[in-house]
């Protein structure tokens, strides 16, 4: 069985969160994490799945989302305090969407980080084109002593090590099934996979075959069908590896 560590359901257009779960179990998916990423859609994220017992969320704000106000700890606080919430997130830094001085973005990242280690939940972190920052701030607020995931993880092998040495998994998503995905593939070959989570990040990132594509949470399969070929390992071990580590981690 698969877990997609992380996806939108409430995102994905035209279509019914129950219906995609369904379809994701056909594909053996057996859970899936709803990744919040602002404070105005959660109670709608929270309405459509808090009667699939299959689907875990998040709270957070991602850090391209304008908020009329700036999460604080409390709030953040508030909200993860419920059963269906797993981790603090999606969070983190873009320096490819965002530009100008981008401190209201380091803020806001710290901001999350302490908001997870208040409630003890895990983050789930976003980085685009700002990895030296956001290892910075994960390193200065000790984010280690609630780890996380690095979610769509695209660097080097180098920094994968300093992510896994502060406790946090590698998630691979769809980009690592592309052609010119390279460096990324030597990672997903190199990595132990007591570290390695799959995702999809529905409905973006759809893999080969679907590529360009709306992805959804079934075509996680394919991510793992991938780094099995890659890695020269079965599928099960692959899914049953993944699932295990998002165990872990979510307890």
């Amino acid at each position: 069985m698969l877990v997609d560590s992380h996806c939108h359901l409430d995102l994905i257009p035209h279509s019914d969160p129950h219906s995609l779960v369904t379809t994701a179990q056909q594909h053996g998916v057996s859970h899936l994490l709803s990744v919040g990423v602002d404070l105005n859609s959660f109670p709608q994220l929270l309405a459509i799945t808090q009667n699939l017992n299959n689907v875990s969320i998040s709270v957070g704000v991602h850090p391209n989302t304008i908020q009329a106000t700036e999460p604080d700890v409390t709030i953040l606080c508030h909200l993860a305090d419920n059963p269906k919430v797993v981790a603090i997130g999606e969070t983190g830094l873009d320096y490819f969407r965002s530009q100008g001085d981008l401190t209201w973005q380091q803020q806001r990242f710290r901001t999350h980080i302490q908001a997870a280690k208040e409630i003890g939940k895990p983050l789930i972190i976003h980085n685009r084109e700002a990895t030296a920052d956001t290892l910075r701030l994960l390193r200065e607020e000790n984010a280690a002593t609630v780890g996380g995931i690095m979610h769509c993880f695209v660097e080097d092998w180098e920094i994968a090590q300093q992510v896994i040495d502060m406790g946090f998994y590698i998630s691979f998503s769809g980009i690592v099934t592309f052609k010119n995905a390279t460096l990324l593939q030597t990672v997903a070959k190199k990595i132990s996979l007591d570290y390695m989570l799959i995702e999809t990040d529905a409905p973006y990132l759809a893999p080969v075959p679907y590529r360009g594509q709306i992805n959804q949470p079934a075509y996680v399969k394919y991510v793992a069908e991938f780094i099995a070929n890659l890695r020269g390992e079965a599928l099960m071990t692959i899914g049953q590896a993944t699932t295990q580590n998002f165990w872990r981690l979510f307890n």
